[in-house]
């Protein structure tokens, strides 16, 4: 089977390396450099930041992806050398309003969430400032997003995925209910047997443009990060008070992250973001008052109703595909969003229930 992927992020990337595994052959299509938005702005968690308000649907893939990560780590260093620091350092909630909710959820499917006391926080973490209440979930893990892309990129050049960059598409070419082919600016056409969609924020503008009638509750949503650099490490665990979070990477660095900002498709940085992260990464790890950020960056995240990604079909096609909406949890959703995916597409037995992710 002949398969086009319009999008070469996360979820392009990992699809494509899903699908030519099953002897597909594969293009992708990206209309900038690839491998860049936001899957390269985010912070790597391999958790749904609180996970207990996620639906239980976003739980589903958010779980099967966190038991695959680290099959997925040990491919793609086998494959290109290139290790992608999948890190299970856990994360620890500070003052989380709705502890009990999170207790439940845990019990509920077998996750380990600890309450602890403001001297169990300090022992586990001594430099963070004082709270009150925490939640120790022990075997949440981050990775390293750009190690991560840049792997998916070699290992799908290596399996024979024709990834062309800056190839913007324009227009669809169809015959009654099927797609035939993909025309992008510069004339070219790209025909195969199915076309997959994996624009991630752009994805409903994109359905838009080839067609009116197909709109698409998918929108962009920017978050702004900074990042530290300090000469060791002083945080080995994600934290993540009122929203905001501080990751730590192996080498010092120290990601804090993110704001919320509906602006279109508009991916500045202000200071007033800045600003924000800065008091909220003091507030959590107070000798950052003394430090100045290294990098400020923006991404557009994929925004849909509740979170709840779109994989399936397109009702109008017979042969066109949704992997996108995955918000906030793109990089711990995609293993299992582009499985799914697969799974459709090559009509093989889906390892979850396909309905709730249906495009309508």
């Amino acid at each position: 089977m002949e398969i086009v992927i319009v999008g070469g992020g996360v979820m392009g990337l990992l699809s494509a390396l899903v699908l030519v595994q099953a002897n597909c052959k594969v293009t992708i299509l990206e209309k900038n450099a690839g491998a860049l938005e936001s899957s390269w702005a985010g912070g790597g968690i391999v958790s749904p930041m609180y996970p207990w308000r996620y639906p239980p649907v976003v739980t589903a893939l958010a779980q099967w992806a966190q038991a695959e990560y680290p099959r997925l780590a040990q491919q793609l260093l086998a494959m290109t050398g290139i290790n992608i620091e999948l890190n299970a350092c856990g994360m620890l909630m500070l003052d989380a309003e709705d502890q009990r909710d999170a207790l439940v959820w845990g019990k509920q499917y077998q996750q380990q969430i600890m309450p602890l006391s403001t001297t169990q926080i300090h022992e586990l973490s001594p430099l963070l400032a004082e709270f009150s209440t925490g939640l120790w979930l022990p075997h949440i893990a981050n990775v390293r997003n750009p190690r991560l892309l840049q792997a998916l990129v070699n290992a799908v050049d290596c399996l024979g995925v024709q990834r062309i960059n800056h190839a913007e598409v324009v227009c669809w070419h169809t015959q009654q209910n099927y797609v035939t082919a993909l025309e992008t600016r510069d004339g070219k056409k790209y025909a195969a047997d199915a076309f997959v969609m994996t624009a991630g924020a752009w994805t409903g503008k994109l359905l838009t443009s080839l067609d009116a009638s197909l709109a698409m509750p998918v929108k962009p949503i920017k978050g702004q990060m900074i990042l530290y650099k300090l000469p060791k490490q002083v945080l080995s665990q994600i934290v993540l008070h009122q929203g905001h979070y501080l990751i730590p990477r192996q080498d010092g660095h120290i990601l804090c992250g993110s704001t919320l900002e509906d602006t279109g498709f508009e991916k500045q940085t202000t200071e007033e973001a800045m600003q924000l992260l800065k008091k909220s990464a003091k507030r959590i790890l107070p000798l950052l008052a003394n430090e100045s950020p290294v990098g400020h960056w923006a991404g557009l995240r994929p925004a849909s109703p509740n979170g709840i990604p779109f994989i399936g079909r397109m009702p109008q096609f017979k042969n066109v595909w949704i992997n996108a909406g995955q918000f906030r949890n793109g990089l711990v959703l995609a293993p299992a969003s582009a499985n799914l995916l697969a799974d459709l597409i090559l009509e093989r037995e889906p390892f979850v229930n396909p309905d709730p992710y249906q495009v309508l």
